[in-house]
């Protein structure tokens, strides 16, 4: 799929204060703050019963390093979500969705990192409930912290058409470094956050499914 544009912004679109709350909240939920995991490790597998083991968890961390809470208040989806309609539209993808995953709290601390990923999988949700026979769409990252206070953790795209023989075409998005930008991007585009090299970077992840592409 040839895309005109690979990502949509809104800069400053969420409020200060209703990213400190979103901050608040996340870094309140110790108990619920689960170590960042990728590849579909927990796509198939119960991790409560069956947990990582230690080879799993240093393959991880060569891929990805950071902490996560999961959020499911209602106000949050309705404070972003527009900007994603609004986005699918504006870029010109028009991608049919109908539903949100649970919003995931990010914490980078330093040293802190995601190499280079995609979101989405060839395969759709098998689960029975209304995921299943879906796949990730949309996928919205929403800055909250203050660029004064961190360093590092640069959000970068890969421009090369998801062509595996070009040589990668990294474009760091710095139109989403203001507090409260949103920035939205199909969910095939690959992407990563470069390590963090000063303070701690906040961020909100939510995936928008619907059924695979035809």
């Amino acid at each position: 799929m040839n895309l005109s544009n690979y990502f949509w912004y809104f800069q400053s679109a969420i409020p200060p204060r209703i990213c400190d709350m979103i901050i608040q909240y996340g870094t309140q939920e110790k108990k619920k703050e689960v170590r960042a995991i990728t590849g579909g490790l927990g796509r198939d597998r119960d991790l409560k019963k069956q947990p990582l083991t230690k080879k799993e968890i240093k393959d991880l961390k060569k891929k990805r390093n950071s902490n996560i809470v999961w959020m499911n208040d209602r106000w949050i989806y309705k404070e972003i979500q527009p900007y994603v309609s609004a986005a699918n539209q504006n870029a010109g993808w028009n991608f049919f969705w109908d539903w949100s995953e649970s919003c995931q709290f990010t914490k980078y601390k330093k040293g802190q990192y995601y190499d280079w990923h995609c979101d989405s999988w060839d395969k759709p949700y098998k689960e029975e409930g209304p995921t299943k026979g879906k796949i990730r769409k949309l996928s919205v990252t929403v800055t909250l912290t203050d660029p004064k206070e961190y360093k590092g953790g640069e959000l970068e795209f890969d421009f090369r058409q998801q062509d595996p023989d070009k040589p990668r075409e990294p474009r760091t998005c710095t139109e989403i470094l203001p507090k409260g930008s949103i920035v939205v991007f199909p969910s095939f585009v690959w992407h990563r956050v470069k390590p963090v090299t000063k303070g701690v970077r906040y961020s909100l992840v939510i995936w928008n499914l619907g059924y695979p592409f035809q």
